[in-house]
């Protein structure tokens, strides 16, 4: 079951987050950044995340059978000015072991449903260009659209856009 989340969720969230960081990102961002990452840190963000109104933005979760948080989506306005993309997937992740369902695609459509609903058409999303789950945004119709490095620890990361000029496209390819 896929849900608006909720204040509550905010541990659930962060064990997901950095569950999924330690077995997405194993072997390319540094192991010590994967290792210092903290279930308490990520639940205080998201606590503050979940709790702000200052900006659109939109937080959902998937549930497995049992009720237990299996993943993630969150998405809102861009981040940085951007002369094409109005908004932003800024996370989706799942635990590995529901990884390959549907459930991506389920989570990934919440997003650009609420942002039609709120008159924004078009959306990006950054993903580190070693991700090999980036293929997933190529088959939902995204095309690159960026590149940067980021910093990860002490490491830097490079890092590429895909983006939807028509949201209504993706939600066809994602439902």
């Amino acid at each position: 079951m896929i849900r608006e989340a909720n204040l509550a969720d905010a541990m659930a969230i962060a064990m997901v987050q950095v569950d999924s960081w330690r077995t997405t990102y194993a072997g390319i961002v540094p192991q010590e950044y994967l290792d210092a990452l903290s279930y308490e840190q990520r639940a205080t963000v998201w606590r503050t995340i979940l709790s702000a109104t200052a900006q659109i933005q939109f937080v959902y979760v998937a549930e497995c059978d049992g009720g237990s948080v299996v993943g993630f989506a969150s998405g809102g306005q861009v981040r940085n000015s951007d002369p094409v993309f109005e908004s932003e997937l800024y996370t989706i992740y799942l635990l590995e072991s529901h990884q390959h369902m549907g459930l991506g695609r389920l989570l990934t459509s919440k997003i650009p449903q609420r942002l039609l609903e709120e008159g924004i058409h078009s959306m990006l999303v950054w993903v580190l260009a070693a991700n090999p789950s980036r293929l997933f945004y190529e088959a939902l119709g995204a095309t690159q659209v960026s590149e940067r490095d980021i910093t990860i620890g002490n490491a830097s990361l490079p890092e590429v856009a895909y983006g939807w000029t028509n949201l209504s496209s993706l939600l066809l390819l994602s439902g």
